[in-house]
């Protein structure tokens, strides 16, 4: 891709566009994409970054893993150089505490922005931080040799980066608790066969495979793929009366813009 389409090429994460489709890059394939606030803090900017035309963002890694979950680096009393240690930050307040959680939790909320659809390509591992990466996009199309694994509570943590509602609504609470509790690995063939993944493709095919989900998902118009994933999004929480209005407001927008008397 040239070099005047990078947005921003920083901490391990890279952000460059293609037309209607942005690509965000996990490039520290040294340390398997390992994830530290400083990652969090350039995935936020990603975020804010991506243009207004961007329909599709495809979020991808180099290496032979999606992402090995935190940097075990946090961990040490002397933490990241610049940053406090996780365990200055626990001897901080509540109120201090509950405010740095929120703001690494930026980085795993835009994805789910209803202006864009969101796929995770995920080769390898994808630990912990990175399975929440992962389940924070819209669509997953995992290589035959992803595993994911939630491996919190094996430290002694929850995982708090935004991952327990949506792996709750892909697999429901019991087995979602059985994955999290036992912090067990989920291989390729499973993640497709309880939803995890919403395709399984050879490694050599991932790219192809995503580049093929991301010219489906361009080809209707804009609008009603945004108004759908809305109404998508607001059914899991929303009465039966309140979807059916909203189901009936989505579609008077979208039929008073076909008749050309939108705004």
């Amino acid at each position: 891709m040239p070099e005047d389409n990078t947005l921003l090429d920083r901490d391990g994460v890279r952000l460059t566009l293609d037309g209607p489709v942005a690509h965000v890059t996990l490039c520290n394939a040294a340390k398997r994409n390992a994830q530290s606030p400083a990652l969090w803090r350039a995935l936020t900017e990603a975020g804010r970054l991506v243009p207004g035309q961007v329909r599709v963002v495809v979020l991808g890694s180099e290496g032979v893993s999606f992402s090995a979950g935190l940097d075990r680096q946090a961990f040490t009393p002397e933490g990241f150089d610049g940053e406090p240690s996780f365990l200055d930050l626990a001897r901080g307040s509540e109120k201090e505490l509950d405010a740095v959680i929120a703001e690494y939790q930026e980085a795993f909320t835009w994805w789910r922005r209803t202006d864009l659809i969101t796929v995770a390509a995920v080769q390898g591992h994808a630990i912990g931080a990175g399975f929440q990466l992962a389940l924070a996009c819209d669509l997953r199309v995992c290589a035959d040799d992803a595993q994911f694994a939630m491996r919190e509570t094996s430290l002694g943590l929850v995982p708090d980066l935004t991952g327990t509602k949506p792996l709750v609504g892909l697999v429901g609470y019991g087995r979602a608790l059985e994955i999290c509790a036992t912090g067990r690995f989920v291989h390729a063939d499973e993640a497709e066969r309880i939803g995890l993944a919403n395709l399984v493709v050879p490694a050599a095919d991932l790219d192809a495979a995503v580049a093929d989900l991301v010219a489906a998902l361009l080809a209707p118009p804009r609008d009603a793929v945004n108004e759908t994933k809305g109404l998508l999004r607001s059914a899991v929480h929303s009465t039966d009366a309140e979807q059916r209005s909203a189901e009936r407001a989505a579609q008077g927008r979208r039929l008073r813009d076909l008749a050309g008397l939108g705004d």
